[in-house]
């Protein structure tokens, strides 16, 4: 039974230190008002965490940066931008890139 304590103890504290740190900032800036170029700022936070983390998995073939139409993750991240740039739906973005990789390991 001491076991179960302390496994829910050890969830809780997990779960206090990965929503205190998000919820502090929320709760203190949502009672300022935030400058424009801030707000302006932090709109490209998240297309910057997600270039930096796909960029690598995109870019790096075995070891080496490929840069070449012969990296098919490369063409389908090539062919597939634009699709969610007109499309705007991730869900149909997703599907296009899946097709699109399937059919460049498959039939090129």
């Amino acid at each position: 039974m001491n076991g179960h304590k302390n496994l829910l103890l050890l969830l809780l504290g997990m779960a206090l230190v990965t929503y205190l740190p998000r919820l502090m900032p929320a709760m203190i800036l949502s009672r300022r008002n935030i400058p424009e170029v801030l707000v302006k700022f932090l709109e490209y936070v998240p297309v910057s965490v997600l270039s930096a983390l796909l960029l690598p998995s995109i870019l790096v073939v075995e070891g080496k940066i490929n840069f070449s139409l012969s990296n098919p993750l490369l063409v389908t991240s090539l062919l597939t931008f634009p699709l969610a740039y007109r499309m705007k739906n991730m869900f149909l973005t997703v599907i296009a890139g899946m097709v699109i990789i399937v059919v460049l390991n498959r039939f090129v």
